[in-house]
């Protein structure tokens, strides 16, 4: 047998395995105190990168929630996923119970919240197209109530003749029903007249309910269905 030539390559060290990346450390209690804190003064859901900015060095936001879902198992209130971002709810088991004794504030009339419900469902859309929907015309009372209760907000402009307001909802709005995106709405080919609100309306129903504990005694009637 022939020996190999001198200028022969040596044969390559076979690729190392690429390491798998450490696994997340686990939630500290300091961490899981932040984040409880921090939901409960916050006005609205807290997101993960907010949440995030209070963490101390090495805590991931997502793993300090899910500690933090857990610790809240069987208490008075709840870790929620809402409009994109996480909320304390009172536990809905207790609901019942704190309705009798908690003043829950006015809701929307019935107008209002069919309007609410064709906008979420056909946004951007126009005030003559709202009407053109529900088949009545539509108020500028109801327009303001909505805007005052921060569950509508202007989208821009059509561009047709006369250039009239398009209209859609806001992140509050998905807070108050309990919804985590525009897309978690049902699904509905066609909205007739006051059939279009009665998703929302039971839902309004059931969310009141639930969070009845979160009004204050003296309610100012500043939310919708709570």
């Amino acid at each position: 047998m022939s020996a190999p030539p001198e200028d022969a390559a040596p044969p390559e060290d076979p690729p190392a395995a690429a390491e798998e990346p450490a696994p997340p450390a686990p939630a500290t209690p300091e961490a899981v105190r932040l984040a409880e804190a921090l939901l409960f003064a916050s006005d609205r859901p807290v997101t993960p990168q907010r949440l995030q900015q209070v963490l101390p060095e090495g805590q991931l936001a997502a793993t300090v929630l899910a500690a933090l879902g857990e610790a809240l198992q069987g208490r008075g209130v709840v870790l929620a996923e809402v409009a994109g971002g996480w909320a304390l709810r009172t536990a809905p088991d207790l609901a019942p119970a704190l309705t009798r004794v908690v003043e829950v504030p006015r809701r929307l009339p019935r107008v209002a919240m069919e309007t609410l419900a064709v906008i979420a469902w056909h946004q951007p859309v126009t005030r003559a197209e709202v009407e053109e929907i529900r088949g009545a015309g539509l108020s500028q009372a109801t327009l303001e109530a909505l805007l005052e209760h921060g569950l509508i907000a202007p989208k821009g402009h059509k561009e047709v003749p006369g250039r009239p307001t398009l209209w859609g909802t806001t992140p509050r709005f998905l807070e108050q029903f309990g919804l985590t995106s525009i897309k978690d709405l049902p699904k509905r080919e066609e909205l007739v007249s006051a059939e279009a609100a009665a998703p929302l309306l039971a839902a309004a129903e059931e969310k009141a309910e639930e969070e009845a504990g979160e009004a204050a005694p003296e309610g100012s009637g500043e939310d919708v269905g709570r």
